[in-house]
């Protein structure tokens, strides 16, 4: 199966501005939790570098003798470090990515808490963890070779979330939409795949898409994402009522990020024009839109597509 990726946007000066003297106060964090739970479902492959898994077995026996045979040095190749363009340079400090690979360990120990809770009142239930992989520039996983261009995505296979940290950078500094609760947004937004997973919605519109045209492939994309963004609204609004404490600050963000990964502001700002048939997320109100409807109710049910699969 492939994998699967990645309201009103306020910007009022008087929101901005308190959110930036939040910020101030708080030491540049706004995000805060009541407890501090990690989750252990964290797997690191940033030290294997891009490819993200060390060479073994036969790998290792047609790497050594393909070094004799030419003359090179195998060891940039056993360590995983060997692109075709060269080593992965982050764009974070070592101090950067530790404060980030903790939060990421924060937000995806809430949506096994909040989520948990939420399969068990709302759909009578059991919720299963996903997994969720730090790599850098590239990775394999269960649906394949992927590099950290496509964004963060979640894998149906393996039930596995992939970040490349430094999508955070870029989502601050290309897309416009730091804060913390933006990040936790992108995280949720995954795990919400993951939830579609669970349901069964993921392999139903897999198949479909199959035997589907492009146009239509996109369309269903559209609704799978959009879907996943209500579900982030929903883990928003539950786990705000328990051990998450949101303000407005964090609201501004999370929209913030939502409408700047639309498809119509992407495709304007990297060509001046828009292509509807190719959407494959939504438009940016689109995607406010649908986060809305999940942060405003709390409920899964809000989160109803028609011509997605319906939820039991």
């Amino acid at each position: 199966m492939k994998p699967t990726r990645t309201g009103r946007f306020f910007q009022r000066n008087d929101l901005i501005a308190g959110t930036r003297k939040l910020r101030e106060e708080r030491g540049g964090l706004i995000m805060r939790w009541r407890t501090e739970r990690r989750s252990e479902n964290i797997e690191d492959r940033r030290s294997l570098g891009p490819a993200g898994a060390a060479i073994g077995g036969i790998g290792l026996v047609i790497v050594l003798v393909l070094a004799l045979v030419f003359g090179i040095n195998p060891l940039p190749f056993l360590l995983g470090t060997a692109t075709q363009g060269g080593s992965e340079q982050s764009m974070l400090t070592e101090e950067q990515q530790a404060a980030l690979a903790d939060n990421v360990s924060l937000v995806l120990g809430d949506t096994e808490v909040t989520w948990s809770g939420i399969f068990r009142e709302q759909l009578n239930g059991t919720y299963t963890d996903p997994g969720l992989v730090l790599f850098t520039g590239s990775v394999d996983s269960a649906c394949g070779y992927t590099t950290a261009a496509v964004g963060p995505f979640y894998c149906p296979d393996d039930r596995k979330v992939y970040l490349d940290l430094d999508f955070f950078y870029d989502l601050q500094n290309e897309y416009g939409a730091p804060g913390d609760f933006a990040r936790a947004y992108v995280i949720a937004h995954e795990v919400g795949h993951h939830v579609q997973n669970l349901l069964g919605v993921l392999p139903v519109v897999d198949a479909e898409e199959a035997n589907s045209s492009d146009v239509e492939t996109n369309r269903l994309s559209v609704a799978i994402e959009l879907q996943a963004d209500c579900y982030a609204g929903v883990w928003a609004n539950q786990a705000s009522r328990q051990n998450l404490s949101l303000d407005a600050s964090d609201v501004h963000d999370a929209l913030n990020a939502v409408s700047a990964l639309g498809d119509d502001r992407l495709e304007m700002e990297s060509q001046g024009y828009v292509v509807p048939d190719s959407f494959t997320h939504g438009t940016s109100a689109q995607r406010e839109e649908w986060f809305e409807k999940g942060f405003d109710t709390g409920e899964v049910a809000s989160c109803t597509n028609p011509i997605l699969p319906a939820v039991a």
